[in-house]
């Protein structure tokens, strides 16, 4: 069975955008966008709400014809080789390939599609991550820890779920980005 993975760039309070919705701040550097790159290439499917789909669907249309070997090439080249799969009820269109619209996220249906998978699947943002990991169904979360406090926002988690995780890996990068991977203990 396939893993259903949540990663997210976080303040160091826990915020994914801050109170007025930004998230420049998370912007990665070269070296935390190549080691993301390596974490999502085994991503067969991304799964998406609204918000997160509208920031996504930007590598859809990126030119990438500069320098083939850059960090943002090569995620660009991850991102459209991938399957997505957009939940949204008032999403009338998907602007990129190999996407497709759902008007409700249906933990059960997410679960038997997880089942039959035979690549990993990744959850973003953390609207939609919220319902997945209330449900049971994220099996492993990768924290960008990044070194702002931002005060307020967007959280990455949902507060009102309880898990108890295993610690898999920590990475710290030159820049004071700090990854944590954690697992769901069986």
């Amino acid at each position: 069975m396939s893993k259903l993975i949540y990663s997210a760039i976080t303040s160091l309070d826990g915020y994914v955008a801050d109170a007025d919705g930004n998230f420049e701040w998370a912007a990665p550097d070269d070296e935390v966008h190549r080691f993301v790159n390596e974490l999502e290439r085994p991503i067969g499917t991304y799964l998406y709400g609204r918000r997160m789909y509208d920031v996504m669907a930007a590598w859809e249309s990126m030119d990438i014809a500069g320098d083939p070997s850059s960090a943002t090439t090569e995620y660009a080249n991850i991102w459209r080789n991938a399957d997505k799969i957009v939940y949204s009820t008032t999403l009338t269109a998907v602007t990129s390939a190999r996407t497709r619209l759902e008007r409700r996220f249906d933990p059960a249906a997410v679960a038997k599609f997880k089942a039959a998978s035979k690549s990993d699947l990744s959850v973003g943002g953390s609207h939609l991550a919220g319902p997945a990991i209330a449900a049971g169904l994220v099996d492993e979360y990768h924290q960008f820890v990044t070194p702002v406090v931002v005060g307020g926002g967007t959280h990455w988690l949902p507060d009102d779920v309880r898990l108890d995780l295993e610690l898999v890996d920590t990475h710290r990068f030159a820049g004071g980005v700090v990854h944590l991977h954690y697992r769901t203990k069986p």
